[in-house]
């Protein structure tokens, strides 16, 4: 937990928890894809240079404890996600 990243001038530890809801809710769709959501989700946070420490898939929803550097604003990967989510997601299903 004490383990900082470093760039090449600073030294940092940012996480944040997030709560990713899609719309509607759908429990269908985390039912045929539960097993691959989370190697999903690992791949996009490191397409932004971030790492997902911890996550809970819930029925309806996702919490995730992501570590994302200074370098990106935390909203450039959160509005990222879903998308890329999405399109990852038809790839599976078909």
């Amino acid at each position: 937990m004490d383990e900082k990243e470093s760039l090449s001038h600073s030294k940092w530890e940012c996480k944040y928890h997030v709560a990713f809801i899609p719309k509607c809710r759908r429990r269908t769709l985390y039912k045929e894809l539960r097993s691959h959501l989370g190697e999903v989700f690992r791949r996009l946070a490191s397409q932004k240079e971030s790492r997902i420490l911890e996550g809970h898939l819930m029925p309806d929803h996702v919490h995730m404890l992501i570590s994302i550097p200074p370098k990106y604003a935390v909203s450039q990967v959160i509005i990222y996600t879903p998308k890329a989510l999405s399109t990852m997601c038809i790839e599976i299903l078909n």
